[in-house]
């Protein structure tokens, strides 16, 4: 048996600071790295041992406490989603959460979802409440955070304990009891919250102190693994590295995986066996995602910690899928367990809705999990670029559900050669962003098909027949009216007060000019077919717009795109349906 390192997940609101906390102990700069220095993909790295004491310095040597564990294993995952598809049998690979909130924000909707998944997963975590450094008025120092606490002006110091137990109150409505870490009386019924800043260091020590001080006391029996075992884990990555082919980034979480090993490993259909080439592991400190990370060739690794491996026969692996070493004999047998596995992280879609494409099942899950939350339905999940049947599943939608004609694309290309059609396509390497881009598009769109299905209703309008401007009485009578609200177009059909329709409008002019509308405010001669001026209609009527039935019942779905002055209109118009038929138009 062997002290395996914990498995630390670093989890919270985007841009509170997870991978910037994660980058100032290793001192690297993945968050410049990604894409809107936001992170899009599981990274994964070996905090060993040195670094930790490094870090820690004489914080050690006060608290006497004495490291058993040979280090932690960061795993860094683009927002709450993406932490399930980190899946292990039985439960979650993380033995902790590092729930990352910007002292300044505060708990935002992510941050409640993650705290959500928390509970549902059962997982321990503990806070970091970051950008301290960002306070107005707070005065950085290399002393311990306590001390460096304590000499802040009293000022701060209550800015501080404020935005703290505003926290501390957020949780307990959550039913969960938190405490600053430095009052905590009982780690396994409080949440430590510890103050930190990913840009000066204050707070590391003390968070990583709290980190490795739980795994010790409460995990050690959890952390003891059977290192002789056969190799467990989880698929994070798949890349075509040059000069080496297609490899898989993984996180072995339990036994010992060597070089020239059998693996077996899920995909979307049956799962494949290999053999290892090549085992690469990440130095130290570096994330196994970093383009700029070198690799250390190696024989064979031990839970918990992060590899490359290169194996034949990978084309058809996705991210996310379980990996598993056996014998030659065992293969089968592992392969019906992967199976049984795969089954519980199958993604399910709508009848209806979009079509969404991911470039690994985890970024797929996350995009899945994100939509669904925001109620947006998914037709077609899958993996890879953006090809010819994705436009035909997509197109289908248009006539009967044209805002759901849509492709959203993470992180994957448009095949060539590619004709939309009637397809709007989003692709964006920010998942968040793609889902807004998205939400904006079809608010746009919804806006742009309804301006155009009210152009074939009948529109409120309000007349008055002008004195002194009968032009002709009748056939067709040609008077002079005044708009007093709305707007009249050729063709609407015109009622009296009453409510009874007596013609439409056949024409419209105006200085001898024929016009195809005529707006509030202005005066123009309209032609009648099948009224007498001095019987139907007579100098100062008040006409309005005949609306059928079922355009009035259209037009109050489609009311914000009526001005409010046509709004009052219907709703004088309807008063007058109404009083000859009490339930017109509901």
């Amino acid at each position: 048996m062997k002290l395996r390192q914990p498995i630390i997940t670093f989890m919270g609101h985007i841009d509170h600071g997870k991978t910037s906390l994660q980058d100032f102990i290793r001192q690297t700069s993945t968050a410049q790295q990604e894409a809107g220095k936001i992170t899009q993909h599981i990274g994964c790295s070996n905090i060993i041992l040195e670094t930790i004491k490094k870090i820690c310095g004489k914080l050690l040597d006060t608290l006497k406490l004495k490291l058993t564990i040979p280090g932690l294993l960061f795993i860094d995952s683009p927002g709450h989603a993406a932490f399930t598809s980190l899946r292990k049998r039985g439960g979650n690979l993380a033995d902790i959460a590092i729930l990352v909130i910007d002292i300044n924000e505060g708990v935002k909707p992510q941050t409640l979802e993650c705290i959500e998944i928390l509970k549902q997963y059962k997982t321990p975590f503990i806070i970091a409440l970051n950008k301290i450094d960002l306070l107005s008025g707070w005065q950085s120092s290399n002393s311990f955070l306590m001390q460096n606490i304590n000499s802040q002006s009293e000022n701060i110091q209550k800015i501080l304990d404020t935005k703290l137990y505003e926290l501390v109150g957020k949780l307990s409505e959550l039913n969960f009891n938190a405490e600053r870490f430095d009052r905590v009386e009982d780690y396994t019924k409080q949440i430590a919250i510890t103050p930190t800043s990913a840009k000066t260091g204050e707070g590391i020590p003390e968070l990583l102190m709290v980190l490795t001080g739980l795994a010790q006391k409460f995990m050690e029996q959890k952390l003891n693994v059977n290192i002789e075992g056969h190799a467990r884990g989880t698929v994070l990555e798949v890349k075509e590295e040059k000069g080496v082919g297609k490899t898989i980034d993984v996180i072995i979480y339990d036994g010992t995986l060597k070089k020239n090993d059998t693996i077996v490993i899920g995909t979307l259909d049956e799962p494949i066996s290999t053999k290892i080439k090549a085992l690469l592991e990440p130095l130290p400190l570096k994330d196994i995602r970093d383009k700029k990370t070198k690799f250390t060739n190696v024989s064979k690794v031990s839970a918990a910690t992060g590899i490359k491996i290169s194996a034949p026969e990978l084309d058809n692996v996705v991210a996310g899928m379980p990996l598993r070493s056996c014998s030659l004999n065992e293969i089968g047998i592992v392969k019906e367990e992967i199976k049984k596995e795969i089954e519980e992280v199958v993604i399910e879609t709508d009848k209806r809705g979009i079509v969404i494409k991911a470039d690994s099942l985890g970024s797929l899950e996350a995009l899945v999990k994100m939509l669904k939350e925001k109620n947006i339905a998914v037709k077609k999940a899958s993996i890879g670029d953006i090809s010819k049947k994705d436009i035909s599943d997509a197109s289908i939608s248009y006539e009967k559900d044209p805002l759901n004609s849509a492709i959203l694309g993470f992180n994957v290309k448009l095949m060539p050669d590619i004709k939309a059609h009637n397809v709007k396509i989003l692709t964006n390497n920010i998942i968040y962003k793609l889902i807004e881009d998205f939400e904006k598009w079809q608010k746009e769109e919804n806006k742009r098909l309804e301006g155009k299905e009210i152009e074939f209703l009948v529109r409120p309008c309000k007349l008055q027949i002008m004195k002194g401007y009968i032009f002709r009485q009748n056939n067709p009578a040609v008077v002079g009216v005044d708009v007093l609200e709305g707007k009249v177009k050729v063709d609407t059909p015109l009622m009296k007060k009453d409510g009874n329709k007596i013609t439409e409008v056949k024409s419209i002019q105006k200085d001898q000019e024929n016009l195809n509308e005529a707006e509030k405010g202005k005066q123009v001669a309209i032609s009648l077919p099948k009224v007498t001026v001095g019987r139907q209609i007579n100098e100062n009527n008040i006409l309005y717009s005949a609306i059928p039935e079922e355009d009035f019942i259209k037009l109050k779905e489609l009311k914000k795109n009526l001005s409010e002055e046509e709004k009052a209109i219907l709703k004088e118009i309807a008063e007058i349906m109404r009083a000859k038929n009490a339930m017109w138009g509901i």
